[in-house]
């Protein structure tokens, strides 16, 4: 195990997050290889009475990936993918990102849903649930679970399952990093790609009532097979935009079909009846559309979420005037087509509650400076405000910052939060891991 400190020369690179707004110091971080590091980690953090913060992937906006003057277990070293193609599975370690996954499994022409960005941590994404392009067509991430093994605030090691330690299995799917440090996960895979229909259409955003509503419309009666999301971005220089495109404002279409990707040529053609001015939907593999809309770091990022059950003529008019105030070129708004798998008999056995949803509306506040990333929070907030009466109260909680406890129960429902408490209470009474979107632990 290596102990990184404040005075070790590595110290700033070891505690950066990808949110830049995230700026905390850690006495002490962690980077564990094996789960025996993981316990001796957790022992230290007991015996010198520091709080605790779990690090994988290092995406939590809202920071629950590091602290200030405790000890953070940084997992990062623990990178092993084991694919298993005959029985359609892989065993991966918690240190292991989505760009790495998707290689891994890709070889063998398998895939499950994964993140937006290939920089996301597997871990933190699936503990959280795991919303991804595919999951019209085979649900979350944690729906792919079939193991996970953790070491608990105490330093025992546990193993969930369906079968062993139930309870938590189901806990861990959604309930985020309450219950454990989790070092391991076996997922069950598909049959998808290499090669997939995929990737990304461009309208300018002059167009954007229309093809906001056309896309809402087509988006509604698609087949489950079809992943998509429309994305409100200022258009950046590259070679594919056109020139009188570059720095105005643009509505992107996300596109991707799992499945074959001739029926996916065919599914996409829809949408090109709405006259894009770029269209680079085609076939491409699989793992280069995951890394299509990567983020750079160390910018400062805010983010919400909301759910809709239908998305009127009015509240996508509130999405469009949000557009069209985006707080500079790295903010996007996004729209994501729920439905299909998402609330497919899979939600039945998730803590997340409001998996019938047919949107997600997801506003990106990103800036290059922390005054600007104060403006891009303030144009968020001013969003979800506006937004509101159109929402079900429902939340994704790895889609936001700290937007406090209600908003965190509001993820499960009263009955679900009530059942993660006594779970909670059982491997964690005493609230050790809860530098997070936190669960207390039940009263005893």
């Amino acid at each position: 195990m290596k102990w990184i400190r404040p005075d070790s020369p590595d110290y700033d690179e070891s505690r950066k997050l990808f949110n830049a707004m995230i700026d905390r110091r850690p006495a002490v971080i962690a980077q564990c290889s094996t789960p025996g590091e993981v316990a001796e980690a957790l022992q230290h953090a007991r015996d010198n009475e520091l709080a605790v913060a779990v690090r994988a992937g290092g995406h939590s906006v809202a920071g629950a990936s590091t602290n200030d003057g405790g000890l953070v277990v940084d997992v990062r070293p623990m990178k092993s993918i084991r694919v298993d193609p005959e029985n359609r599975t892989v065993t991966v370690g918690a240190g292991v990102t989505f760009g790495e996954f998707d290689r891994a499994t890709q070889q063998h022409g398998l895939a499950m849903t994964g993140g937006r960005a290939s920089t996301t941590g597997v871990a933190g994404f699936t503990l959280g649930g795991g919303s991804g392009w595919l999951e019209r067509a085979y649900g979350f991430a944690c729906d792919h679970l079939t193991s996970v093994d953790l070491v608990t605030a105490g330093g025992e090691r546990v193993t969930t399952s369906a079968q062993e330690n139930p309870e938590l299995f189901w806990a861990l799917h959604g309930g985020g990093g309450n219950f454990g440090v989790a070092t391991s996960f076996k997922f069950a895979l598909h049959k998808l790609g290499p090669t997939v229909q995929a990737g990304l259409m461009l309208w300018p955003g002059d167009a954007a009532p229309e093809v906001s509503r056309g896309y809402r419309d087509l988006a509604l009666k698609a087949p489950d097979a079809v992943g998509s999301a429309l994305v409100y971005l200022t258009a950046p220089p590259e070679p594919f935009v056109p020139e009188d495109m570059v720095g105005k404002l643009a509505v992107g279409m996300a596109f991707v079909f799992a499945g074959d990707a001739a029926e996916g040529a065919e599914q996409a053609k829809p949408y090109r009846g709405l006259g894009p001015a770029v269209d680079l939907v085609g076939d491409m593999d699989y793992a280069d559309f995951q890394c299509m809309i990567d983020d750079p770091p160390n910018l400062y990022n805010y983010w919400s979420a909301d759910y809709h059950d239908e998305l009127s003529d009015d509240a996508l008019d509130i999405i469009i005037d949000s557009a069209h105030s985006l707080p500079g070129p790295h903010s996007q708004q996004l729209i994501a087509r729920w439905g299909g798998a998402v609330g497919g008999p899979a939600a039945a056995l998730t803590p997340l509650q409001n998996r019938n949803a047919n949107w997600v509306s997801h506003p990106f506040g990103i800036e290059e400076t922390p005054e600007r990333g104060q403006e891009a929070k303030a144009w968020v907030k001013h969003f979800r405000h506006d937004i509101a009466p159109y929402s079900t109260g429902g939340v994704w909680l790895n889609f936001i910052g700290d937007e406090g406890q209600a908003r965190v129960q509001a993820a499960f429902g009263n009955e679900n939060y009530a059942r993660l408490s006594q779970v909670k209470r059982e491997f964690d009474p005493d609230n050790v891991f809860r530098g997070n979107q936190n669960i207390p632990p039940a009263p005893a």
